[in-house]
């Protein structure tokens, strides 16, 4: 479908952000890229580096008594939190607990997995288009347990979830996963290889790479303020380097700032955030593919600077001080299977997953104003997602029929 080429400006140079500003540029449309720090230094930098086929069903949150009891008494490395936050978050947390209902989960389930089903192929041309085939590995990932009754559980769960959508995915008994990965130090009592997903070795590379490409085929980047966001006669305005950015139509890209954005132009969506943190090892320790350890709540990724773990949630204020709790466990328990190496940073890195209380992120219009565009609320999966919402957001502003129904992710949802 013919339409007429915009001037866009596009805030936050993350995934989220990068992928719709190439979406947007491949239409015709002339896009200036704002960001306060270069291309995937922020939350993009910060993942597992799995562009996670598998991840069909969003994280829900916790509903059995057990899981919820050892949280609250800190004997789980899933979640972390403090105390003065959960006040704040609380309203958010109850709505999304509810949204984690069966009842409720089970209708957002497809949904969400509509988007997952895209994402491999929308990331395949991109990394060909950037030349950045070298940084990926297309074998999937493991999820590893220690004991049996996990393993069993998690065994008949997977492969019913396989079954449902279509997915590879590979059983593994300890004996198997030993041969799989002989570094390991311990017998497990074994594994689910999902099969489909691709590991990135650098993910804030790939995203520079997306950046890089953005720029040559003409885009614009320019480091600026995107809090001074504001409509201006009949486009949009934001301060950078080098004089206010102009544009037709704006898109907020901006991850766990989105909100603090919304705010000033009276948007209360029900947003929220997990913190969390990740520490590189020297060397790989000699895994072949990247494993979650369920049981302890760390994923272990081989990443070009070293053995990256990273953690689960944390509840905190965004600007609060790092409490790396969950990290130094993570040490602990993963030393208990392979040669960890020293620490490479100084500090850990911590960061922020911006999310949603129903676990869709917010795409498409703004609902008071004209011009303006979300593409925010990834969770855990911004880096898997980025290029399928910033193609479903840039053919909404083209007037394209989308290749999904946006309805589902839409900010009206929320009244």
């Amino acid at each position: 479908m013919a339409h007429t080429p915009k001037e866009v400006v596009v805030l936050g140079a993350g995934i989220v952000g990068v992928s719709t500003a190439l979406a947007l540029q491949l239409r015709g449309h002339a896009v200036t890229l704002v960001d306060r720090k270069m291309p995937g230094l922020e939350t993009s930098y910060g993942n597992a580096g799995i562009i996670q086929r598998e991840a069909v069903r969003p994280y829900a949150f916790p509903r059995d008594i057990g899981t919820l009891l050892c949280v609250a008494t800190g004997r789980s490395n899933d979640a972390h939190y403090h105390m003065e936050a959960l006040w704040r978050l609380g309203p958010r947390l109850f709505s999304y607990w509810r949204s984690s209902a069966p009842a409720s989960y089970a209708a957002i389930v497809p949904a969400y997995s509509r988007l997952i089903e895209q994402c491999i192929d929308e990331h395949a041309f991109w990394i060909e288009q950037a030349g950045a085939g070298e940084l990926v590995r297309r074998e999937g990932w493991r999820q590893i347990y220690r004991s049996r009754r996990a393993f069993d559980a998690a065994a008949s769960e997977a492969t019913d979830v396989a079954s449902a959508h279509g997915l590879g995915c590979s059983v593994l008994g300890g004996d198997a996963l030993a041969s799989a990965e002989p570094a390991l130090q311990r017998t497990l009592a074994g594994a689910i290889h999902w099969t489909d997903p691709w590991s990135v070795r650098d993910p804030g590379e790939l995203v520079a790479r997306y950046a890089r490409l953005f720029v040559r085929r003409g885009g614009r980047f320019a480091l600026g303020d995107a809090m001074t966001l504001r409509p201006v006669g009949a486009g949009w305005s934001v301060d950078a380097e080098g004089g206010p950015v102009q544009a037709e139509d704006a898109v907020v890209a901006l991850g766990p700032w989105a909100d603090a954005l919304l705010r000033t132009l009276e948007y209360r969506l029900p947003l929220f955030i997990k913190r969390g943190y990740h520490r590189h090892y020297e060397g790989d320790a000699g895994l072949r593919l990247p494993m979650l350890d369920v049981e302890r709540g760390v994923m272990l990724a081989p990443m070009s600077r070293g053995l990256r773990l990273t953690t689960g949630a944390e509840f905190a204020r965004q600007d609060a001080a790092a409490t790396p709790v969950q990290l130094g466990r993570a040490e602990q328990s993963t030393r208990e299977l392979v040669p960890l190496g020293k620490p490479v940073e100084a500090a850990p890195w911590l960061g922020s997953r911006p999310c949603t209380v129903d676990m869709k992120p917010v795409l498409g219009a703004a609902p008071r104003h004209k011009g303006l565009w979300f593409n925010f609320g990834h969770a855990h999966q911004g880096f898997t997602l980025g290029p399928v919402t910033g193609r479903l957001v840039a053919e909404l502003i083209s007037g394209e029929p989308p290749f999904i129904d946006p309805a589902p992710y839409l900010a009206r949802r929320f009244g």
